[in-house]
């Protein structure tokens, strides 16, 4: 796996969208597996990332993982709890055969990428608005 640094992930924020930095956090045992986070001192709150790479003879599986919880503070007997009230997840799974090049992998990537783009109006209606595709 590549060296782990910070992600910086632009979210879509109308008029002024905002950089979200994701800091390490940590490895699996087996060190397939990296986690980032983005933390307000809320660790329930707390935005999750990671990144997973599993490999066989004949085929490469990469994995990425995206939780955004929003916490709400409830208050029972005068004591403030933060609670998470629902989260987003987001999944991308892609699956290369060992003898895949870097310029297939590459363009599954960017096609994928082109899809989540706002301007992608089926998609996005889909994805974002929840509306249904006809």
């Amino acid at each position: 796996m590549a060296s782990v640094a910070s992600l910086v992930l632009t979210d879509r924020t109308p008029v002024t969208p905002v950089d979200h930095t994701f800091s390490p956090n940590g490895f699996s045992a087996d060190r397939t597996m990296a986690f980032w986070k983005k933390g307000d001192g809320i660790p329930v709150g707390d935005y999750r990332f990671s990144l997973a790479k599993k490999e066989t003879q004949t085929k490469r599986r990469i994995l990425l993982k995206l939780v955004i919880p929003v916490v709400s503070t409830e208050t029972i007997n005068g004591i403030d709890n933060p609670k998470v009230v629902r989260a987003a997840y987001a999944n991308v799974e892609f699956n290369f055969d060992s003898r895949s090049t870097q310029q297939e992998r590459n363009d599954c990537v960017g096609m994928i990428a082109d899809a989540l783009a706002a301007d992608q109006t089926m998609l996005f209606d889909t994805i974002v608005d929840l509306n249904s595709a006809s």
